[in-house]
């Protein structure tokens, strides 16, 4: 019983913080993503492959979360944007206080974009806000179509889900319109890219796609200006 109190106060506390950093990305004008996925989704090289087909002159930062390493960070930042790495020390997730934190490096900056890099897990990441726009969920096709059933809370409350590792579908046991199906029972209104990092398969759509909410994320703005 006490543990439960326990986590409710943390989570509690969590939404708190997490509200105030949604005020402030909406002041600011900051479409945020945050990234979750089990380890191995390729979501890095994802990340990367995403921030490579942005202008440079963007204004885009990134924070990466990891147990250990900055390994993440120090990959993602060769692409020239503004990178973080946010190391847990064994925490299975970030929280908005973590991001918080992060955050006062950059103060009297501002963003258009910000992408988040969870901590590799379907679990844990899932219960904590991080006062962003959207969750996105990465799914490669070397996992089983069956990750949304077990895990329904990260498809749940994910906008979208990128299908990963397309390239490898002749190699591996993965029934693609299974995948799509567990998905939609789980979240029907979930929207769905089959990419492919090796081979680029999808990644102009998910580009278009990124570009299209800029857009409408600055036209929002310009509306109530």
């Amino acid at each position: 019983m006490e543990r439960v109190a326990v986590e409710k106060k943390v989570l509690n506390e969590n939404d708190r913080v997490a509200a105030e950093l949604r005020q402030r990305f909406a002041e600011e004008n900051t479409l945020v993503f945050n990234f979750i996925s089990s380890p191995g989704s390729g979501k890095t090289l994802f990340l990367e492959r995403t921030l490579e087909a942005l202008p440079q002159d963007t204004r885009v930062a990134v924070l990466t979360g990891d147990v250990q390493t900055d390994n993440d960070a120090r990959r993602l930042a060769r692409v020239g944007f503004p990178v973080q790495q946010i190391t847990t020390a064994g925490a299975c997730h970030l929280d908005a206080r973590m991001i918080n934190k992060a955050l006062a490096a950059w103060a009297g900056q501002r963003f258009d974009l910000l992408l988040i890099e969870n901590v590799g897990n379907l679990v844990c990441p899932t219960s904590y806000d991080l006062g962003e726009e959207r969750k996105i969920v990465l799914l490669s096709v070397t996992e089983g179509e069956d990750k949304p059933l077990k895990y329904p809370g990260a498809f749940f409350k994910s906008k979208v889900m990128i299908l990963n590792k397309v390239d490898l579908l002749p190699y591996v046991p993965f029934d693609m319109q299974t995948a799509r199906d567990n998905a939609r029972r789980i979240n029907p209104n979930i929207e769905i890219f089959e990419t492919s990092c090796t081979s680029g398969n999808g990644l102009p759509e998910w580009n278009a796609w990124l570009r299209l909410q800029l857009a409408l994320n600055q036209k929002e703005v310009s509306a109530h200006a």
